[in-house]
């Protein structure tokens, strides 16, 4: 079936690369089409954006808990975990505000996954300090934060990309998650929220090696 003709805005979004806003993407459920093309290397940063203005906000907080979370006696507490959880639904919410406003920006593609892995970090290091969790999963996950971020840069800074994947998204609620159910003393369901999140995250890590690798090895890069 044909579909029917654009009109003359809606060619125009067409043709700037903008998706039409539907409920599914403005949740983030539908991530179909490519990125928005202020994203893209090479684009200005804007960084006086609405989304980016919450992404600041996410940024100063993550000390604000970590000084909350290691001044408790036991690393739980009603503010510490309320603190984490306003970070984390931060990400959902500066992506919201981005689709609507349609105030895309090159800092903010930037700057997400750095205050995300940040926070999980941050987490993990709570969760160590008053044994919250197994510390042998907790190990795994911050090294393989640690060698997200210093992969991205690498990717980065030789002109490539690395677009978040499937179990990626998947794996970043169980994570956090984790985090907040074990700072509020529910242990047992933090431990199984902890190895689900593992599990999606270093599926993920595989998949962004090897499109690291796809996109390098045609430049002759090592």
């Amino acid at each position: 079936m044909a579909e029917p003709p654009l009109g003359p805005g809606e060619r125009e979004t067409a043709s700037a690369g903008v998706q039409r806003l539907t409920v599914r993407r403005l949740f983030g459920l539908d991530r179909s089409g490519p990125p928005p093309p202020q994203t893209r290397a090479g684009e200005p940063l804007r960084p006086w954006t609405i989304p980016n203005a919450i992404g600041f906000v996410r940024l100063a907080l993550i000390p604000v808990f970590l000084i909350v979370a290691l001044s408790s006696g036991d690393g739980r507490g009603a503010l510490a975990a309320a603190i984490f959880a306003v970070i984390g639904w931060g990400d959902y919410a500066d992506g919201i505000a981005a689709r609507v406003t349609r105030q895309y920006s090159r800092l903010g593609a930037l700057m997400d996954p750095v205050t995300d892995r940040l926070l999980v970090v941050s987490g993990v290091i709570v969760s160590w300090r008053f044994d919250l969790l197994p510390r042998w999963a907790l190990a795994i996950l911050a090294v393989r934060e640690l060698l997200m971020l210093g992969l991205g840069r690498y990717v980065l800074a030789r002109g490539a990309e690395l677009g978040i994947n499937w179990p990626g998204r998947l794996a970043v609620a169980p994570v956090m998650g984790s985090f907040f159910f074990a700072m509020v003393a529910l242990g047992g369901f933090a431990e199984v929220l902890l190895y689900i999140g593992l599990a999606l995250a270093l599926a993920a890590s595989a998949l962004y090696a090897r499109s690291a690798l796809a996109q390098l090895r045609p430049r002759g890069e090592p």
